[in-house]
Parts: C-alpha cells; structure tokens; sequence
C-alpha cells in the first residue's frame, strides 16, 4: 500500500469527478498518487506501524497532536507503547483493525482527523523540530519512524518502499509525486490539502487565445453562463469583470469568487471596490490564505461557468484580462466532465478551513498601491492573433501541488523535436528547467522567451546568461531571448509550454519550486497539433519581434534621438528578467 495523503472536501462540495472517458493525453500510471488512505486492516501486515503523524497542528501548545497506526486484522494493543526515548505512552488495552489515531487529547483530536481515535495513557509530545518514535510490544521494537522539522499544519505520511506494487520503482514513485516535502520515509503533505492525480479528459475542441489580444474571450464566458460561475483568482480589480459577476447573479446564476488574502506586497488597493461589489451584488466571495493555510499562495486563474472552463495564465486585473498590459495565454474547453473536476478542487478550496468571508477579509485586509497603479492607465493593442476553435484530442487538467510538477516533467521528458518556453521568470533550480536543459542535451530544439521587466531584468539577464554559456560548452540546442516592452504587449506574463506543437500548458503556475510544491496552481495541458502550432506561433511572432520595436506611447523625441544613436553606431537593447522564487514576484 502506497499512503501519500488524505484527501478531504469539506461541508457539502461534491465529490471529485471520475476522469473523463479520453484515452490521449497523461496516462494515470504516470502520475503514481493515491491519496486516499486504506482505512481497512490490511492482511498482509504483521505487525502495527506508523503511517501518519501530525506535530504541529494550529491550537496552542500544539493540543491534539496525534500519530496514525496501522494495524492487521482484529489487534489488540495489550502491550503496545509508544517512546520517543524520553517519555513514553502506552495504548488502552482494545481490539482494533486497520488506521486508528493515537493521541493524549483524543477529543481534540476528533475534530482534525477522520480516523477513529483512541486515548493514549501516560505522556509523549510528537516535537516540532523533529523526532525519532518507536512502537514497542513489551520491550520488542516493532516499529520505527524518523521526521525532521514539522511544518505547521502539515501531514507526515509514510511513504514505503516495501508497499511499491512490484512494476512501480518505488524511489521513482516518490520522485514523481508533488507536494510536499521528502524526508525520510515520508511525505508532509499539508491538512486538507487536495491530492489529486491528473485528470484527462477526451475533447473535440477548445478555443485558444492569448492576451492582450483577445480580452473578450474571459467576459464573454462569464456573460453565457445559465447556472453557475465559479472563479478562482491570485486578486481580482477588474471593475468590468465584477459587473459581469453581479449581472449573472441578477439573471440567477449562482456565483462563487475564491482570491488569495495575501498576494505578495498586500492586497491591490484597486481589489477593495471591485470586493464590496461583489459582496453588495450577492456574489459569494471569501479570501484563502493565513496562518497554517494549505497553500504558500492561492495563484490560479480559472472559472467554471456551467461546462465551460476558462484558465489562463492572467489575474482577474485590467492589466492582465483586461487586455491593458500583458502578454498571458488562455484557453476556453467546453466539456462536463472537465467542468466537474475542476468545479471539485473549487469546492474543496472555497470550503476550506483557512477561508473567510469577503466582508471580514475587506474589514481586515491591508491594501496598498502597487504595481496594479498602472491599471489606471487605459491601454489599447492591437489584436494580432484572433482567438481561435482548434481541434483538440485531449486536455488534462493538471493542479499543484498535487501533480502538476511530475505531469510537466513528463511532457517535457516525452519531447522529441522541440520545446518553446514562454515565462515571466525562471528559477535557475527549478526542476523543469532541469529536465528542459536535459532535453537540449539529447537534441531537442530548446527556446526559452522571458520577460525583460525591471523588476526581473537582473536574474533573467544572469539566467540566460548561464544557459547561453552551458549551450556553447556543450553544443547544445538551446537558445534564451528577452523581450522588451513593445506596441504589442507591454510585459510577458505567460506560463506556458509547447512540446513537439503538439501540447502546449497553458496556466498559473510559475517556473519555479514554491509554485508547484506549495502553492494553488491550475493548468490544462491542451493535446493536439492545432493548439500546439497555435501558441508556438505567438511564441515566434513574439521571439521574431523586431528589437527596433517602440514602446507604445514614445515621443517624436525619443524616437529622433533613437535615430541619431543608430547613426552613430550606439544601440542599446534593454534586457531583463522577472524574480524567481519566494515570495517575490514569483506570484504574479
């Protein structure tokens, strides 16, 4: 048995869609994550062992702190204790089978876990900063569990080589499976987190677009829905966008808005308007975030509007839906099972225990001026790539920190002819970008386009720098560009892959670790060469950009003295890049 961590939807949120009936796309073999612990006794053990433990619960003093064993068939804990080598805890003399929780606070303990638990008769503390615990029968060790620092609210799950079906590497297993931390023999996976596998879903169609060329495609999706809109977002200030909300709750259509209650720099003041909006309109808002929340930061940008999925890579902003800025990609899908799956992590994240309701998240909130100040500023480009129904053979829907992190690695590993990356920033340690040079280095073509903003010129600069001298030592195929503003797109905001013109990933999710191992990300790997040569010829339209290309808005003046530089001989280009990790502008 493979326990890597418990799923759990709270409140009355529907139960996770079965994947659709499509046979393309990421086969389910190779995205090894079965989250749902096997509640019953198992035959096959012999004796009880540790399976879970939980430290660091958010209660003070860390009260219902508790460990899980897992036992063969009808056991009885007649001598059964627990020591962390200091104190020790000795079961309550009953007969159990299968999972059961052990705590000195049971009735506490109720209330975080669905196992059954029982009360442990002495003293032991599970410590933050780690520990060694030993199951003893008598004075036989019959169990032994090691862990390092606990994060707050997080899960440990063990994880055991000997429980790998006999055609899974188990080393690979655990490799494979996002989330979070490797220690030891287990996994911390955070408290009600999802833990989903990929889901594929066979469709004929979906409708690519790109930003800011086609704004329209996001509204007119929210303005066609009958029934439902469910919309998950990093921040939302887009007065449009809110009306939009407010008129479909007004035609009767049941409306729920999921943001992030801490984007990095605080809350854009522009959001604190387009909030009371919603709440006044009768839309469902609350904020997800705080202290032990489940996730680093809540990034993705999607809806649900009755089977139609819409997920890009933008936030709900003027400068990023609103078409006013910057360069996102998107795609639209219309397919119910698709819709059913993605409407499940909506629930389980909107009716988790780290969500507020909007009006107390407005009464605590702390918004500033930012960068989202530029949204003031109204901003037309022209519309170079009209949106677009393309055939498609399937879409997977790919989520961190559940799985997004090994699917891409998957795809990226599959490439045989060529990878087109388009992001705002990459961390020089991400793990894509490790199997994307890996790529390189058995001959596939490899471009990489980044943003050249200020706020990430210098390590953008510095990484394609490090790549451009590790393609020249090794004679690999792999080229890295920059692109400055132009009077296309004022900044790249994308995060988006194409492999082969045959799948392009298109959503939220940054390249780099925090994003896929703790953050809320949402992406859809679109299968089929017509999405795929849809993006990769935005990609090359924008890598093809002419670097005499103007920013829009320049003076006569500064395009003279551009001029009079040229003659010369002096040509600047200004290059840049977007900061990687941590909680910086990675979360855009």
């Amino acid at each position: 048995m493979l326990v890597l961590c418990a799923l759990t939807i709270a409140g009355t949120a529907p139960a996770v869609a079965a994947a659709g009936d499509g046979t393309a796309g990421i086969e389910s073999e190779s995205s090894p994550v079965d989250c749902h612990a096997d509640r019953t006794a198992s035959a096959d053990l012999e004796e009880p062992r540790i399976v879970e433990l939980y430290p660091n619960p958010t209660i003070d003093d860390n009260v219902g702190e508790y460990l899980v064993v897992e036992t063969p068939p009808e056991t009885t804990f007649e001598n059964l204790t627990v020591t962390d080598g200091h104190t020790t805890a000795r079961f309550p003399d009953e007969r159990v089978s299968g999972r059961v929780a052990a705590s000195t606070d049971a009735t506490v303990t109720e209330t975080l876990t669905d196992d059954p638990v029982i009360e442990l008769e002495g003293s032991i503390r599970l410590a933050v900063d780690g520990d060694d615990l030993e199951l003893r029968d008598g004075d036989e060790p019959v169990d032994a569990v090691s862990y390092e620092r606990a994060p707050l609210a997080e899960r440990w799950h063990r994880i055991d080589p000997d429980g790998a079906s006999e055609t899974e590497d188990a080393a690979s297993a655990l490799d494979d499976v996002a989330g979070a931390e490797r220690d030891g023999q287990g996994k911390w996976h955070p408290r009600d987190a999802t833990c989903l596998p990929v889901s594929s879903t066979a469709v004929d169609e979906a409708t690519t677009f790109v930003l800011p060329d086609s704004p329209e495609v996001p509204r007119e999706t929210l303005q066609a829905a009958d029934e439902r809109i469910l919309l998950a977002g990093y921040t939302i200030s887009s007065d449009a966008v809110a009306r939009d909300l407010v008129d479909a709750v007004d035609r009767g259509v049941d409306v729920a808005v999921l943001v992030e209650s801490g984007p990095v720099g605080g809350t854009p003041a522009a959001s604190e308007p387009v909030l009371e909006m919603l709440d006044a309109g009768g839309v469902d808002v609350r904020a997800i975030g705080g202290e032990g929340a489940r996730y680093r930061y809540h990034h993705p940008k999607y809806a649900v509007a009755d089977d139609r999925v819409l997920v890009t890579s933008e936030n709900w902003n003027p400068s990023g839906v609103g078409g006013e800025s910057s360069r996102g990609w998107g795609v639209r899908v219309v397919d119910a099972d698709l819709a059913a799956d993605l409407e499940a992590v909506f629930w389980a994240d909107f009716e988790g225990r780290d969500t507020e309701p909007g009006a107390a998240f407005r009464a605590n909130a702390t918004f500033v001026e930012g960068d989202d100040a530029a949204d003031d500023r109204t901003r037309t480009f022209p519309t170079d790539h009209d949106a677009t129904a393309v055939n498609a053979d399937a879409v997977d829907l790919l989520l961190a920190p559940d799985n997004a992190e090994a699917a891409t690695l998957e795809l990226l590993g599959g490439a045989d002819d060529e990878i087109l990356i388009k992001q705002a920033s990459i961390a020089a340690d991400a793990t894509v970008l490790e199997e994307t040079v890996a790529a390189a280095r058995r001959g596939v073509d490899v471009r990489i386009l980044l943003d050249s903003t200020w706020y990430h010129e210098d390590e953008n600069a510095a990484l394609r720098d490090d790549l451009e001298r590790t393609a020249a030592t090794e004679g690999l195929p792999l080229e890295v560009e920059l692109v400055d503003e132009t009077d296309r797109f004022e900044k790249i905001h994308a995060k988006g892959v194409v492999v082969d013109r045959e799948v392009a990933i298109v959503g939220s999710a940054n390249w780099n670790q925090n994003a896929f191992e703790n953050n809320r990300e949402v992406l859809l790997a679109v299968h089929g060469t017509e999405a795929g040569e849809y993006y990769a010829d935005v990609f090359e339209a924008d890598w093809e950009d002419d670097p005499w290309s103007l920013p829009f808005g320049l003076s006569v003046t500064v395009v003279v003295a551009l001029l009079l530089a040229a003659v010369v001989g002096y040509r600047y280009v200004s290059f840049g890049t977007e900061r990687a990790v941590g909680r910086g502008r990675s979360a855009e």
